[in-house]
């Protein structure tokens, strides 16, 4: 009689935690940087809606001389695609000026450009971050 031992196949715990920890690694480098894709998503979606209510807000002043107020603003232009900012605008000098603002909220409020703005002349803004960084991506 020989003395054969059978041969054993599968996983050994080692090789199973190795695999885990491996699979913990990419996933800690890789969910922020979605997170990020993400609110760089939401982020565009914000700066097109702040350049879609400054037209609407062009072609009432052409129609009507001065910039509507603030109450005059419709609702379909203070809601951003996502959900994640809202459009508000200001008019002071009684119309003849008028900031546009994206304030982010929910997931979006931790964004690091903060809060969007857009001015009449043109002039764009961030709350925390750079112009550059945050308009130009």
């Amino acid at each position: 009689m020989s003395k054969y031992r059978p041969c054993q196949t599968g996983f050994t715990l080692i090789e199973i935690m190795i695999v885990v920890a491996i699979v913990g690694i990419l996933s800690s480098i890789a969910y922020p940087s979605y997170t990020e894709y993400v609110r760089k998503g939401h982020r565009a979606s914000a700066r097109a809606a702040l350049l879609q209510a400054a037209q609407w807000m062009e072609r009432a002043a052409t129609a009507t001389g001065t910039y509507p107020a603030t109450a005059a603003f419709p609702a379909n232009l203070k809601a951003v695609e996502g959900d994640r900012y809202t459009v508000s605008v200001n008019t002071p000098n009684g119309g003849g000026s008028y900031t546009l603002t994206a304030t982010p909220k929910g997931a979006q409020s931790g964004d690091r450009c903060g809060n969007f703005t857009l001015t009449n002349t043109g002039v764009r803004g961030v709350s925390s971050g750079t112009v550059p960084d945050c308009w130009g991506k």
